[in-house]
């Protein structure tokens, strides 16, 4: 299920338990939520409890790239539920709940020019290569930290051989916004990006893949009642506002309350020391059973 890590990671980051922590690729992100999920429905029907509502669960293994088949699933779930409560890993090892998430643009920008020999007749092309170049410039430009804004260029590629000046090269955009009338401003500047090089052709498609999730009254009342559950589980519930895109904001724009970041409580999502706190999973288990029971 859902994990950015390729199939043979396993051998080099193997699962283990060490010092109340517990390892291996996707183990936070989020396989832990789906342990959660599974252990605090079969704890209710252990204890002959049924939830007051309907439980749907949905699974889906395409979230790290963009959700493409599962999305229409997931938003038409959430237009007849009345809560969503999202898997996704909490916000650092304090466990906070996430009740905001960035807005997640992706693009890409072709660049098609005119080859020439680098050597013999350089003056007769139009390198793609340099065009992209000033395109990269010009979209970092678009970032701006202090209200959230963040435009990168991940990867790009371009050419084919070192002596020749190069015909086509292209790049992946990612756009992060934490609100829509932002997410509309840059996507706007995005798509209307002109080439710097007289006689380049540039050609950018894609745009907004998740909306930005705004905390709203219905979820501020749903983490009200996660508190309350929380207390006598000795663990105080932070809340957070995150960068990273999930499943949540498809539900969000449905406009049906959403509490995110159920799931472990660890550190390293996406990264070689990624790990969860063994003793936060009977926590987070009691914590999603009882949301499941009270709300």
């Amino acid at each position: 299920m859902d994990t950015v890590w390729a199939t043979d990671t396993l051998q080099e980051m193997p699962f283990r338990m060490q010092d109340g922590l517990v390892s291996g690729p996707g183990i936070l992100d989020m396989k832990a939520g789906i342990a959660i999920l599974l252990h605090a429905l079969d704890a209710l029907k252990t204890l002959g409890l049924a939830p007051q509502r309907r439980v749907k669960m949905v699974f889906n293994s395409d979230e790290e790239v963009g959700s493409t088949t599962s999305r229409a699933l997931i938003e038409e779930e959430a237009r007849k539920s009345a809560h969503v409560f999202v898997l996704e890993p909490a916000a650092g090892s304090g466990g906070a709940l996430k009740i905001g998430r960035k807005g997640v643009g992706m693009s890409q920008l072709k660049v098609t020019c005119r080859a020439a020999h680098a050597g013999n007749e350089p003056e007769k092309g139009i390198s793609a290569v340099e065009e992209l170049a000033h395109q990269i410039i010009r979209l970092h430009s678009f970032t701006d930290l202090e209200i959230g804004t963040t435009v990168n260029v991940g990867v790009m590629s371009g050419g084919s051989v070192r002596n020749q000046i190069a015909p086509f090269a292209e790049g992946l955009v990612d756009l992060r916004v934490a609100t829509m009338s932002e997410a509309d401003r840059v996507t706007e500047e995005i798509l209307a990006l002109k080439p710097s090089l007289p006689g380049a052709v540039v050609e950018i498609t894609g745009g907004m893949n998740r909306l930005p999730m705004e905390k709203t009254p219905a979820t501020a009342r749903l983490l009200e009642s996660a508190r309350n559950i929380s207390e006598p589980l000795r663990k105080e519930l932070g809340e957070a506002h995150v960068g990273g895109g999930s499943d949540a904001q498809f539900a969000s724009a449905m406009g049906v309350a959403v509490l995110d970041g159920l799931g472990g409580v660890g550190e390293g999502p996406h990264a070689v020391h990624e790990h969860i706190i063994a003793a936060e999973l009977p926590r987070r288990v009691g914590l999603l059973a009882s949301l499941l029971m009270g709300t």
